[in-house]
This record gives structure tokens, sequence and C-alpha cells, in this order.
């Protein structure tokens, strides 16, 4: 597991407990919902932060004789678990508080004081964020941010990312919410600034569920990295053809591989032994993330038939 995934989710945690209490304490004296449903989103986010570490540490046990395979997967499923809260916790509450102040409005109170909390949490946000997308960036230099969400497999990092940037808009959202609240004097923009501070949780929850799932479920490894091991694997005079390369990333910093292979029937089966031996090795060699290799000698009729 990346240290910097570590840094950016502490980093990302301190904030949003600091700023949590901040927008609290101005909701409470100035009865705004749409700062209400702030606190509650950094309070989420900061629960969040200490399950995704929770998941780092569980990711990090060494394998044993109920998982052999270790437990690099236990984040993906508190990244799935962070995406649920977010939805049920953070969305529901903002869309319910939201809902409840434009059936029976509230007039804001001391908005000077919602103002100030707002430009420095915005402050506090934009440092986070910044920091969390050139770590993400230093992890995933070939791709856009939506691609390398797509094909990359540390959901710690685009989680945070993500939310920090789900944060930011909530902020802006918030202001504005209550600057037309105070100017217009119609009070219900305040709740719909909570209802759609609740919308953009629940659509952050979504895109990081599905995102998530995939891992959860098992995904390959990067198509450039299984076809390099196809080509790998088929250097060895002995191999007559690839039947399949299969690949599943048991964790950020751990694939699996799973060969199969049509030997030539004249090569002897200590040969083939040492070819198969080799072959991990160098698979090994030339992708650090591969952990484990295992192959199936099978003719390739055989393999038609399995598959």
């Amino acid at each position: 597991m990346s240290g910097s995934s570590k840094k950016v989710i502490i980093a990302a945690l301190v904030g949003n407990f600091l700023v949590s209490i901040t927008k609290f304490t101005a909701a409470f004296f100035t009865q705004s919902s749409a700062m209400f449903s702030e606190g509650i989103h950094s309070l989420v986010d900061t629960g969040n932060q200490v399950l995704l570490l929770h998941g780092l540490k569980r990711a990090q046990l060494p394998a044993d004789a109920e998982f052999p395979f270790g437990h690099g997967k236990e984040i993906y499923f508190w990244s799935f678990i962070v995406a649920i809260l977010i939805f049920a916790v953070g969305a529901g509450i903002s869309i319910y508080e939201g809902i409840i102040h434009i059936i029976t409005p509230v007039e804001v109170k001391d908005s000077y004081i919602n103002y100030i909390v707002l430009s420095i949490a915005i402050v506090f946000e934009g440092a986070a964020w910044l920091y969390a997308y050139r770590e993400f960036k230093k992890e995933n230099t070939k791709f856009s941010i939506i691609k390398s969400v797509k094909v990359g497999k540390d959901p710690a990092m685009f989680v945070v990312l993500f939310e920090d940037s789900a944060a930011l808009l909530g902020l802006f959202v918030a202001m504005l919410g209550i600057f037309l609240s105070e100017y217009t004097g119609i009070l219900i923009f305040d709740g719909i600034a909570s209802v759609v501070i609740g919308t953009i949780l629940a659509a952050t929850a979504m895109w990081l569920a599905v995102e998530t799932k995939g891992l959860l479920i098992g995904e390959s490894a990067d198509p450039d990295i299984v076809s390099s091991i196809k080509t790998l694997a088929d250097e060895f005079d002995e191999v007559e053809y690839i039947n399949e390369v299969l690949t599943m990333h048991m964790g950020p910093k751990y694939i699996l591989v799973n060969l199969s292979i049509d030997f030539d029937d004249q090569v002897m089966a200590g040969k083939i032994e040492q070819v198969i031996s080799d072959m991990g090795k160098r698979i090994k060699q030339k992708h650090p993330l591969v952990k484990r290799v295992f192959v199936e000698a099978e003719s390739r009729g055989e393999a038609k038939v399995k598959i």
C-alpha cells in the first residue's frame, strides 16, 4: 500500500474534523440548514477517513491459512462501505434537513458567521483537494482523472479526491443558498441548498460505489500488463500456444496470475517444471505487482472445452 495514500487520508481526516466542528457551531448560532448539512458532510467524511485508514491497516496483514492470498481486498471492502455511508448518512440527512426547511422555512441569523466559516472551510478544503490531486497524479501520470479512476486499483486515493471535490462544490452551494435566502428574503433557498448538497453527495456515493464494486468482485490487471505477461510466457521455446492469461487484483499492489499453456509434447516433465519456474520469476521481475503465478499445462483443445 502506497504511503502517499495514507498521508492523503490523514490530511483529509484532520481537516474535515476541524471544519465539521466549526460548521456545526455556525449552524447552531445561525439556524442555517445548508450549514448544518455541510457539518454533516464534513463529519461523515471524517468517519470515512477513519474507515479508510482501518482498511489500509487491515490490507497490510500477511497471508495466513484462512486467507492464503492475503488481506489486500480489505481496502476495497471498506471503500465500498464508505460509498454507502456517504449515500445513506451524508446524502440522506442533508436531503431530509433541506426538505424540512423548505416546508418550514427558518430565517438565517447572523449570516456573516456562515460566510466566515464557509470561506475558511473553502481554504482548508481547497488545500486538502490540491494535496490529494497532486498525490493522485503522481500515481496516475498517463491518464486523465476520470480515466485514472477507471483503470486505477487503489480506491483509497480516488475516494478522498472525490470526497474533497464534493466538499468544495457543497461549500459553494451552501454559500449561494445562504446568500440568496438573505438577499431575496425567500427563506426556502437555504433548504434548497441543503437538498442540492445532499444530491451532490448521493451522486458522489453512487459513482464511488460503481468504481469500487469491480475491484471488490475481482478486476483483472491493466490490459498492458496482461499483454506483457502473455509475451513473456510466449518467449519460451517450449511453449506451443498460450491458451489464456487470467489475472486478478487481490489488492492495489498484488496481482494474481493464472496461465493456461499448451507445451510442446516432446518436452520432458522435468524440463516443463523448470520452464514454469523460470517463467514465474521472469514475470515477477518484469512486473513487481505480480506476487503469485500459477501455470496450467493444457492442450489447446482441452482449454477450449473448459472455456
